[in-house]
């Protein structure tokens, strides 16, 4: 009887020496297995968080360009003001006449032109002028004075449409010369000679295209309004 409870003993301690080399292995195997389980969660949540910091970014940069669209087609000059079309569409870039507002000083004309180069658009705005004369050198083209913004980056394309009373959505200036002539016949008219002469272009569409949209965004804005 002794001799079977020492044997008896001998096997209860070989047993609790510890885990045999496969069961070692084993469990390697598997704290391997949710290491790489957990890393590859871990940057799943990574690229989602810079993923969703990207868009918010972009979402950011979207919203103050066509906010900037918005207040230059709202404080738009009318066409008799300007003696041209206030708003206009050419060879990829955008121009508007706005009223600038300067603190203490009169209300003067400022020309504004939207243009993409680069992939970025940039905002160009001339110094605020007084008289006609001087609206029309600026006009005729942009001078070393004139403030350049860069508003945003990696554009395809930026693409505006003009919306014409009697015609709709166009991209054609000659719709709104011949609506801005229109306009200027209907003053002649004895009824409606003391009527103010309505704008030509009464609505603006900015539509803009990049590599990290899945399709072009598009805002309307209210000309003048």
């Amino acid at each position: 009887m002794r001799r079977t409870v020492r044997s008896d003993g001998r096997r209860r301690a070989s047993r609790a020496r510890g885990f045999t080399l496969i069961e070692l292995m084993v469990a390697i195997a598997i704290l391997a297995v949710i290491a790489v389980l957990s890393w590859r969660g871990l940057e799943q949540i990574v690229r989602a968080r810079q993923t969703i910091s990207n868009a918010m970014e972009d979402e950011r940069v979207f919203a103050q360009f066509f906010d900037q669209v918005r207040i230059d087609a709202r404080e738009a000059a009318t066409d008799d003001e300007v003696g041209q079309p206030a708003v206009s569409v050419a060879g990829g870039t955008l121009q508007i006449v706005r009223w600038f507002d300067m603190s203490g000083q009169p209300p003067r004309l400022q020309v504004v032109r939207y243009q993409v180069a680069g992939g970025r658009v940039t905002r160009y705005a001339s110094p605020p002028v007084g008289t006609p004369d001087a609206l029309r050198r600026m006009l005729s083209g942009a001078s070393t004075d004139w403030s350049a913004v860069p508003l945003i980056g990696g554009v395809g394309m930026i693409n505006a449409r003009l919306f014409v009373p009697r015609t709709g959505w166009t991209t054609q200036m000659e719709d709104v010369t011949t609506e801005i002539a229109r306009n200027d016949n209907n003053v002649k008219v004895p009824q409606f000679g003391n009527a103010p002469i309505d704008r030509a272009v009464k609505g603006l569409e900015v539509s803009i295209g990049a590599p990290s949209l899945r399709a072009p965004i598009t805002r309307v804005f209210l000309v003048g309004g």
